[in-house]
């Protein structure tokens, strides 16, 4: 997706009204976007500039951006359930992902964390998604082509179990979205590098618990810890400063750890 310059087709484009109602559409030439305060044609869109206010056919004003990935995760066609934004941010912030690192995740949803890793890895790193389910992994990929105008080639999408990538990979993070994550910690285990992070997302205590009992059993990772993520909006009129009366509460457990080497893993090291 362009950074700057006017809209082009196959663009996403997000619209703001006056009452700051928002809405997602993919330009494309001919078609035009009905809503209760008229018509929007996209070609009346199509060649203007980021930020500009165009108008409705009932002559209500829209202000026109490219969307940022929290407003498109919001906002996109679904195929699988996605990671709110604020999780998203604090997986990737946790874990360290960061330019150049090669990054295991599963599964690959709807593509919502799997577009954020792509941004922070950067084009020298690369992103491995898996996903066991075909239609997932198919919807996933026609989203992250939409936001991101393109397949980057710094993303690989796979199908099949992720335990089975791991090796393969040769990660420096793994993050994952999936039921059972502890069956990943074994391999995780002999192959994730030294000083590399596990981190995984669930919904539940009981998942939470097994998957740092098979975290602990392991032996090799350590600093182990477990939060969930909490936002509330302000409303802000003048004077009257209040907490909104919703929230965004509790939607999952994030678990992280740390890889040590085994002894044998430093010893075979210095020997080489």
């Amino acid at each position: 997706m362009p950074i700057r310059g006017p809209f082009a087709a196959g663009e996403p484009c997000l619209m703001l009204d006056a009452r700051d109602r928002r809405y997602l559409i993919s330009l494309l030439r001919g078609r035009t976007f009905q809503f209760d305060r008229g018509a929007v044609p996209h070609d009346s869109i199509i060649g203007v500039e980021e930020g500009s206010t165009i108008r409705s056919s009932k002559g209500s004003p829209l202000v026109v951006v490219r969307p940022r990935l929290t407003d498109y995760v919001l906002a996109m066609k679904r195929g699988a359930a996605v990671m709110y934004p604020k999780d998203t941010a604090a997986m990737v912030t946790w874990a360290d992902v960061g330019p150049g690192m090669r990054v295991l995740e599963a599964g690959t949803g709807s593509g919502a964390l799997t577009m954020a890793l792509v941004r922070a890895v950067g084009v020298e790193g690369l992103v491995v998604t898996v996903e066991r389910r075909d239609d997932h992994a198919r919807h996933a990929k026609r989203l992250v082509e939409e936001f991101l105008g393109d397949l980057p080639a710094n993303v690989e999408f796979r199908e099949g179990d992720v335990t089975d990538a791991v090796a393969d990979v040769d990660p420096d993070r793994i993050l994952l979205d999936v039921p059972e994550p502890w069956h990943v910690v074994a391999p995780a285990a002999e192959h994730l590098r030294g000083g590399g992070v596990f981190a995984c997302y669930l919904p539940t205590v009981p998942q939470v618990q097994t998957v740092r009992k098979a975290l602990d059993a392991s032996g090799v990772f350590f600093g182990a810890e477990t939060f969930e993520v909490l936002m509330r909006g302000w409303a802000i009129d003048g004077r009257s400063v209040r907490p909104e009366h919703r929230m965004v509460g509790h939607t999952g457990f994030i678990t992280v750890a740390r890889k040590r080497l085994r002894e044998t893993d430093r010893s075979s090291d210095e020997d080489t």
